[in-house]
């Protein structure tokens, strides 16, 4: 069966708007109910809630301080902008585009969407989460930050194989072993499944668009 147009705009916007919500709503769940380095088993050992905040890019590095994080939300904005438009324009494309496309990049933009609310408006709306206190919110205008300065939550950990190096290994016989380290949230898995999915499966679209260009 061939999607209308229409269709198509009301599926993609109706998935952007759930994945937002789950990932808004998991964000705020933890920042208001766990301190920071906190965690909870789900399955075992090797699926954690563990609670950290992200000060800047990715993996938690920082980047140039207060000016480095403007500059940093704003290409963020910048990019979900042109993602955005890019949607858009491959939605009301005549050719048509594969449905799968436009699902692949909306889980991007909407995951780009997920962190930037974390950096426009959490630093206005929330307390401090330390390692002693759980944070609650605040009026706007009175929580940690100024705008553009809010923490990206993160909470979503898998250290499926967590050991130690063995004796034998040079320069690192004895120290810890983790793997998966990375803690991350339903925003970056948006990012990372659309585009995983788009690499594996839609690779071919993206190559005979653009060869000739």
């Amino acid at each position: 069966m061939t999607l209308s147009t229409s269709r198509k705009a009301t599926i993609i916007t109706i998935l952007a708007v759930v994945l937002l919500a789950i990932d808004q709503i998991t964000k705020i769940l933890v920042k208001t109910n766990m301190h920071i380095g906190e965690s909870i088993p789900v399955f075992g050992d090797w699926f954690q809630i563990l609670f950290i905040e992200n000060e800047g890019m990715a993996f938690g590095m920082a980047f140039g301080g207060a000016i480095g994080k403007y500059i940093l939300t704003t290409l963020r904005i910048v990019l979900f902008c042109a993602m955005f438009w890019y949607i858009r324009h491959l939605l009301f494309k005549k050719e048509g585009t594969p449905f799968g496309v436009l699902l692949g990049l909306t889980a991007i933009m909407t995951g780009a969407l997920g962190n930037i609310v974390d950096c426009i408006f959490y630093g206005l709306i929330f307390e401090p989460s330390t390692y002693t206190h759980v944070a609650g919110f605040t009026p706007f205008g009175e929580g940690y930050g100024k705008l553009f300065l809010g923490k990206v939550v993160d909470m979503l950990y898998f250290p499926v194989i967590n050991t130690t190096w063995p004796q034998w290994v040079p320069f690192k016989g004895g120290e810890p072993l983790v793997f998966f380290r990375p803690i991350f949230n339903v925003a970056d898995s948006c990012v990372t499944v659309g585009a995983l999915y788009l690499l594996i499966f839609k690779w071919k679209f993206f190559s005979t668009q653009y060869a000739d260009k």
